[in-house]
């Protein structure tokens, strides 16, 4: 089909399968909570920060690929532009929604007897039991991480085209990093906030609004953190898509995404 044939479809739908991927698994593996400094066996700190005490650094796992994902936000703005942003941002938000509806149906089948205490771990270890406490996130955090994403998504658009109107060609770092640090400081607090200001309850009660800002500020010096470190990642990637494209038509579609009329043919 000739729709495939042109590079700059066939470079939209890469990016696109790479950005909701990531984006889902971020999800999923978001789960997890792991202790970052025995992770990179680094000595444990222990501090107060607005009258809450941290005994160490615990962060969902998912903060290790949302990273990528607002990195591929700014390679898709660079050449595609807020409409090529939006759409993507809204399909992955869709997804991961449609993901966790699936979850939730699955959980509410009956298991199979034989199938419930078949793992290698030994009788011990429930699969049902165990299925539903790894997918089985509460409403709270799913309204709250999805709110943020999207919160996120749509800011991180906006900033990047106000630098680069402002910066022009110069300064990819500036441009990509800047609209993620802002972006991020937003998402940071955004989904916290929902998921366990508003909308928490049972054993664990409602956070208190100084837990929320504490917890948010750690999680957003993570981030920050690692969008500095990715900043040559983005470079690769700008001379990785450059070279694909060839020069005269990655100009082209810069040109087209800061003005807003990208077209795939």
């Amino acid at each position: 089909m000739k729709y495939f044939e042109d590079k700059t479809n066939r470079l939209y739908i890469v990016m696109c399968a790479f950005f909701i991927a990531n984006a889902m698994v971020a999800e999923f593996m978001g789960v997890k909570i792991f202790s970052l400094e025995e992770t990179l066996n680094i000595t444990k700190p222990v501090f107060s920060l607005l009258g809450v005490k941290f005994d160490g650094i615990s962060l969902t796992c998912g903060v290790l690929l949302w990273p990528f994902v607002f990195v591929m936000t700014d390679i898709i703005n660079e050449y595609f532009g807020v409409k090529g942003v939006r759409f993507i941002s809204w399909i992955a938000a869709i997804m991961i929604a449609y993901s966790y509806l699936m979850l939730y149906a699955a959980m509410g089948t009956a298991p199979a007897g034989w199938w419930i205490g078949s793992s290698a771990y030994g009788s011990e270890l429930d699969f049902n039991k165990a299925y539903i406490a790894v997918f089985g996130q509460g409403a709270n955090i799913i309204v709250g991480s999805l709110t943020a994403f999207l919160i996120g998504q749509f800011i991180d658009v906006k900033v990047f085209h106000w630098v680069k109107k402002k910066t022009g060609e110069k300064w990819i770092w500036l441009r990509a990093t800047g609209s993620t640090l802002v972006s991020q400081l937003i998402d940071s607090f955004v989904v916290l906030f929902i998921a366990f200001y508003l909308m928490k309850s049972g054993e664990q009660g409602q956070w208190s609004l100084n837990m929320v800002l504490a917890v948010g500020i750690v999680n957003y010096v993570y981030k920050l953190g690692a969008a500095l470190l990715l900043t040559p990642f983005i470079y690769g990637i700008h001379y990785v898509v450059d070279a694909f494209l060839g020069k005269e038509l990655a100009e082209k579609l810069r040109a087209q995404a800061i003005a807003g009329n990208v077209e795939l043919r």
